[in-house]
């Protein structure tokens, strides 16, 4: 798998976008509804995920599909309802060799990384 849906967004029209991410080379596009907002380093997610994500539970069973990201870290998407949720949220979940496991809700973490990728499109030649 070389991407993978992180959230959804409400459009200034009303409707509902996937956000996505795609691995190409060191590189991770981030994409909304298809159309490619830009480009971030590996790092960025990296660092989005430790600045706002918490240890994972070891308990908590994982999808089996994830993105495989060059590091050899696994992205996943996690739907998770709570015994107090009324509706399931989505967790984003960096697994890396060594390290524990990282969850952020999704909304956030794909929130920061869209920014970053402006960010960086803007900086970048």
């Amino acid at each position: 798998m070389n991407a993978l849906q992180i959230a959804e967004r409400t459009l200034a029209d009303g409707v509902l976008a996937p956000v996505t991410v795609r691995v190409t080379g060191d590189l991770i596009g981030i994409y909304v509804q298809d159309a490619q907002i830009g480009d971030v380093p590996l790092e960025a997610l990296v660092a989005v995920m430790e600045r706002f994500g918490k240890p994972l539970a070891t308990d908590v069973p994982l999808p089996l599909e994830g993105l495989s990201l060059p590091s050899g870290a696994t992205l996943r998407l996690l739907r998770h309802r709570g015994f107090y949720d009324v509706i399931a949220r989505d967790w984003l979940v960096l697994e890396r060799v060594g390290h524990e496991a990282l969850a952020d809700l999704a909304v956030s973490a794909s929130a920061a990384l869209e920014h970053l990728a402006r960010a960086y499109a803007r900086a970048t030649p």
